[in-house]
């Protein structure tokens, strides 16, 4: 009889493990619609559960339901204080909650963007999002209140040092964003000859068509990269 009370004590504990795998399973394959529901009622059994927080977290970004998301990122953050990504993944969720309420209230949130982006680096030295992250806020946000060029290309070397790819890449884009595209075009070659990524020849590719109205260029970037996967 104890033996039998245990496996039914067990139960609910098996049935809600089941619940977050499927929810997970799901989320991996992005349907996000089905895995929420699983997810959420995980959570009611297990609160503090890191990974079902953050994939709701992510569903509620996806959804661009931004009060949402930073709700499950800060609770994250309290959770695991040490967790680089978490922060990154508030201050996203926060930028991008800027671009949907007024300049006044927006301003009076892109300190903490800022600062959450800043304290992801602090805790991975290495990471490369949230370079990326601040590289494109110095770039959006005007000087007066913050924007910066320097700092932009701060970032962006500290990443060559991270990652050659990223740091070539994220040059070419400041060069781009002052419209310097003869500058962008050599970063983008570099990138293009260290990394040779799909990103890497489609920056390319987009800056000769968009920016300098090359498109005769743009077609041989592409097919100098269908050559390269053959």
């Amino acid at each position: 009889m104890k033996l039998l009370a245990s496996v039914f004590l067990l139960f609910p504990i098996l049935l809600c493990s089941q619940s977050f795998e499927k929810g997970e399973k799901l989320f991996v394959e992005k349907k996000f619609n089905q895995a929420q529901p699983l997810l959420e009622s995980f959570l009611k059994s297990n609160p503090n559960h890191l990974k079902t927080i953050e994939y709701l977290g992510d569903i509620a970004g996806y959804d661009k339901l931004w009060d949402k998301s930073i709700s499950y990122y800060k609770k994250l953050k309290t959770l695991k204080p040490k967790e680089a990504n978490y922060y990154y993944k508030y201050g996203g969720a926060l930028g991008m909650k800027t671009s949907e309420v007024s300049k006044f209230k927006a301003l009076s949130l892109i300190g903490e963007v800022r600062s959450s982006f800043e304290k992801a680096i602090v805790l991975n030295p290495k990471h490369i999002e949230a370079r990326w992250a601040l590289i494109e806020l110095y770039l959006q946000l005007p000087g007066i209140v913050g924007g910066s060029e320097s700092k932009a290309i701060k970032y962006s070397t500290e990443l060559r040092d991270i990652s050659p790819v990223d740091g070539y890449l994220s040059r070419g884009r400041i060069e781009e964003y002052f419209n310097r595209y003869l500058d962008a075009e050599e970063q983008y070659k570099r990138a293009v000859l260290i990394g040779g990524s799909k990103i890497c020849y489609q920056k390319l590719a987009d800056l000769y068509k968009n920016k300098m109205k090359q498109p005769d260029k743009a077609i041989a970037v592409w097919e100098e990269y269908k050559n390269k996967k053959r």
